[in-house]
């Protein structure tokens, strides 16, 4: 896969390039919608939460905002990004039928063109951050490893959801619901330590967990990945896990996908 990856690298990014631009090309304002959204969802919730609720960071000197943000960030780029690759194939029905095209690129496609805007905040971040007087250390470069994760799980996840979602419809709304859910069982918004110690491992079962706290390391703790090598070995083990899954259904499913799209 890495290898077809590599020698059509120009066709993908021509691709990911014209997914995105066209994604909002039909709006007055074009791609501004993609930025706007999510920044008027963390000034809401900003709002709410510090002064509405006078909520704090659980780091000490640490902006809520910018604890916060650390956190709804990659939420973004990971809903958006798995419901994004989980609609690949019937978006790009007209290719998925076309027998000369490798329709595994898609779902890399739709990761590509919601990583862009994933940048963009993650340099508005850096903004924040330093507005508020966070200082940026050598820690910030492991924000691309926990980038990686973030891309990889999703592609797995999207990997099963946009093969089975060709044959069950539904399966959209299903996966709406529960990112929903997983917004909140998530600890973006509130943090894990309120949960009592001999509880929190499950919320630990949940690997976004992994990635949300890892910007957090990056930015607010200046904490190395490999500081947590138990949550470490386990967020790859599964993500692998699911990455083996998806490439099963994947090769179960394909031949079937001109026939019902």
């Amino acid at each position: 896969m890495i290898e077809r990856i590599r020698k059509n690298k120009a066709m993908i990014w021509d691709l990911a390039v014209n997914d995105f631009a066209i994604k909002y090309a039909g709006s007055y304002f074009g791609i501004f919608w993609a930025f706007v959204q999510p920044i008027i969802t963390i000034l809401v919730y900003w709002c709410v939460f510090e002064f509405g609720l006078k909520s704090t960071a659980p780091i000490p000197n640490v902006s809520y905002i910018v604890w916060f943000a650390t956190g709804m960030i990659p939420w973004f780029f990971f809903s958006d990004a798995v419901n994004a690759v989980t609609n690949s194939f019937i978006e790009y029905s007209y290719l998925v039928k076309k027998v000369v095209f490798d329709i595994e690129f898609l779902p890399i496609v739709k990761i590509i063109s919601n990583l862009f805007i994933h940048l963009f905040f993650v340099g508005l971040l850096v903004i924040i951050s330093l507005a508020n007087g966070q200082k940026m250390t050598l820690h910030f470069i492991e924000v691309f490893y926990y980038m990686l994760c973030l891309i990889l799980f999703a592609y797995a996840i999207g990997k099963i959801t946009s093969s089975i979602i060709v044959f069950f419809k539904d399966l959209g709304q299903i996966v709406n619901i529960v990112l929903q859910i997983g917004l909140w069982v998530t600890p973006i918004i509130w943090s894990y330590i309120i949960v009592p110690e001999k509880f929190q491992w499950i919320v630990k079962l949940n690997p976004v967990f992994y990635i949300v706290e890892g910007y957090r390391d990056s930015f607010i703790e200046g904490k190395w990945f490999f500081q947590k090598p138990l949550l470490t070995v386990y967020f790859w083990l599964f993500t692998s896990l699911l990455l083996i899954i998806g490439k099963v259904v994947f090769k179960k499913l394909k031949p079937h996908f001109a026939d019902v799209l």
